[in-house]
């Protein structure tokens, strides 16, 4: 897929505050806070900057971090990990490979299969349920 980027300006004008804090200046929404965290429908959580499919309801589970927890990605080519060294640690950051919105971390505590935990901030996804 081809590479999205846009200004600053461009990102405001469609995403909330919220979402352009988080996936734009790479913040962190509030545990327990983001519309995604609880949310237990059939479907797909996609980019909420360029609607790439990221993770499938499938693959989520309750972590008890209070943030959407995923064990896998639905294309490993949909995500890309950058070493963060932020806030005095060191974590593997999870980006949109597409347009490099800031997602979430991942950890290696999750279930199986993978072992993983995404751990995605709700301002940066769109959810679209199974017909």
């Amino acid at each position: 897929m081809p590479k999205i980027t846009k200004t600053d300006a461009e990102w405001r004008t469609e995403l909330s505050p919220i979402e352009f804090e988080v996936t734009r200046q790479a913040a962190t929404e509030r545990a327990f806070s983001g519309k995604f965290w609880d949310h237990h429908v059939a479907g797909t959580y996609s980019c909420v900057c360029c609607n790439t499919p990221l993770f499938a309801s499938d693959a989520k589970f309750d972590s008890g971090c209070g943030w959407p927890s995923y064990f896998t990605a639905i294309n490993p080519d949909h995500v890309r990990e950058i070493v963060d060294r932020s806030h005095g640690m060191t974590r593997i950051e999870i980006v949109c490979n597409i347009c490099d919105a800031h997602c979430g971390h991942v950890f290696p505590d999750g279930p199986p299969p993978t072992g993983l935990r995404y751990c995605i901030n709700s301002a940066s996804l769109r959810f679209d349920p199974t017909p």
